[in-house]
């Protein structure tokens, strides 16, 4: 059996700059893969951006400039994003690159020789803004319920893919959990729409409307909708043979319909294996209010990160946001979770364990005798933390971390050390050694959620860097006489602002 992990987020939309929602979809995606590999899997970790259509191909012509140019420099947004998160990806992938348009056309050839592909007249309507057909019962006051515009009535010959054919197998594998989707809200979503049977969608549209795609094989006069275009990024941005299937797809709830059906029934048309899940988060708002433009609320993740750092970023998003349902970006409450919790909790334990064992120990891990006053404690945060992550709760296996830390606060009080080196100074060592396995521990569980600060951690304890979990989740494993660093601030006071 492979021991393989691959993880794809949806591709971003370039006919506008990154937000912070997508920025969410990106750190939980590099979360499990990190912590995939430090399971000892092989992970491989997909991102990338979709750049064809009719909005790219009008907000091109607005900007002065061909459609090339404009996906170039925006998809360069994104990918400059990813890095400015510490993401770990192996590839990004664009809709643009020439292998992705090749395998696209294989992928349409064998859904064609199949016979799941015919052309037929279509008459109905059509959202410019979400560039998709749309059903008269999804409006609301005869409007997009996302845009709020009327759609176009449309007329044109497409060529069609047979999604009806394969509605009930779809059905039965969403039910059996074959292709598991969380949370289960979203599983029943979809099978409420499934319970409705799904209707043949248009997979294509003339080149005379869509000017800006991947061409149809053996048919110059029609571009793939996005479908066939967008979604094979899945398949053709990585090592079919060593990979598939995708173990995760991370999307966000409104492509869920997208992924959880037409994906699969695509997948079923060319007997490809299906993805083992589909894990659904939600949307972001802004102090309260849904980010718009008109609003002047949008949050740039890119000006966040310049601001408080990429690691109180990740956290922020993370363990504030639920990770499968919507959630707030505030910066007052930002400001807090990073004075409170990572300067605090996590950051003032740190540095304090660390200066307390150079001033009574010269840096030096003292014995670890026999009290394992903390190994319990770890024991279970750890179970409840594999736990949460495998059922796609970031956010309460952050938690739990942040409540083994707070234990080690509270430890600290109740011991209180400096009175120790005075009165019983063999105590002393046994709850220093405790303090600094404490901290191992919660460094190690920190390592997919914030790398850079949990390694810099472990290095202080001479432990990194970490590349796998294996024994290192044993209580104990810091050997007595090792010499340790002293450290630094991990996340210093926050500037005043003028």
């Amino acid at each position: 059996m492979k021991n393989t992990f691959y993880v794809a987020t949806s591709i971003a939309y370039v006919n506008s700059q990154p937000h912070i929602g997508y920025a969410l979809e990106l750190v939980q995606a590099d979360v499990l893969a990190r912590y995939n590999r430090l399971l000892g899997k092989e992970v491989f970790f997909l991102t990338g951006t979709d750049e064809h259509g009719v909005k790219i191909a009008e907000k091109a012509k607005e900007e002065g400039v061909t459609p090339q140019e404009l996906v170039d420099k925006n998809s360069a947004l994104f990918r400059d994003l990813g890095k400015l998160l510490d993401l770990s990806n192996d590839n990004f992938i664009r809709t643009t690159d020439d292998y992705h348009k090749e395998f696209a056309r294989k992928l349409w050839t064998t859904m064609f020789e199949n016979g799941d592909i015919y052309k037929a007249n279509y008459e109905g309507l059509y959202c410019v803004g979400c560039e998709k057909y749309v059903l008269e019962k999804e409006l609301i006051d005869g409007n997009c319920p996302i845009h709020k515009t009327p759609p176009q009535k449309v007329n044109e010959e497409n060529y069609f893919f047979k999604l009806s054919k394969y509605s009930a197998e779809i059905k039965a594998k969403i039910e059996s959990d074959e292709l598991r989707i969380l949370p289960k809200s979203r599983k029943n979503e979809i099978l409420s729409v499934l319970e409705e049977g799904l209707t043949d969608i248009s997979f294509s549209r003339p080149k005379k409307v869509l000017n800006w795609g991947i061409e149809v094989p053996n048919d110059a006069d029609h571009v793939m909708y996005v479908w066939c275009d967008a979604l094979s990024n899945y398949a053709s941005g990585v090592d079919l043979e060593k990979f598939w299937p995708t173990e995760v797809n991370l999307i966000g709830k409104d492509i869920l319909r997208f992924h959880a059906a037409i994906w699969v029934g695509m997948l079923l048309s060319v007997k490809m294996a299906l993805p083992r899940s589909i894990y659904v988060h939600g949307f972001i708002t802004s102090e309260g209010e849904k980010m718009s433009k008109s609003m002047g609320n949008v949050v740039d993740p890119v000006g966040i990160v310049a601001k408080y750092g990429v690691e109180a970023t990740r956290y922020y998003l993370l363990k504030e946001i639920p990770t499968s349902g919507d959630g707030d970006f505030s910066k007052e409450r930002f400001e807090i979770v990073y004075k409170d919790e990572l300067a605090n909790v996590f950051g003032n334990l740190v540095s304090r364990v660390l200066a307390m064992n150079q001033k009574y120990f010269e840096g030096q891990v003292p014995a670890k005798g026999d009290d394992d006053t903390f190994a319990a404690a770890a024991e279970e945060t750890w179970k409840i933390y594999h736990q949460y992550i495998g059922d796609f709760d970031l956010k309460k296996a952050l938690e739990a971390v942040v409540e083994f830390m707070n234990k080690a606060n509270k430890y600290v009080e109740d011991t209180k050390p400096w009175v120790l080196v005075k009165e019983n100074p063999e105590r002393l060592a046994q709850v220093i050694y405790n303090l600094l396995e404490a901290i191992r521990q919660a460094a190690l569980m920190f390592l997919p959620f914030l790398p850079t600060s949990a390694q810099k951690i472990l290095g202080y304890l001479q432990m990194g860097p970490v590349t796998k979990f294996e024994n290192l989740q044993t209580w104990g494993v810091l050997a007595s006489g090792t010499v340790l660093e002293k450290g630094e601030i991990l996340f210093p006071r926050l500037a005043e602002e003028v």
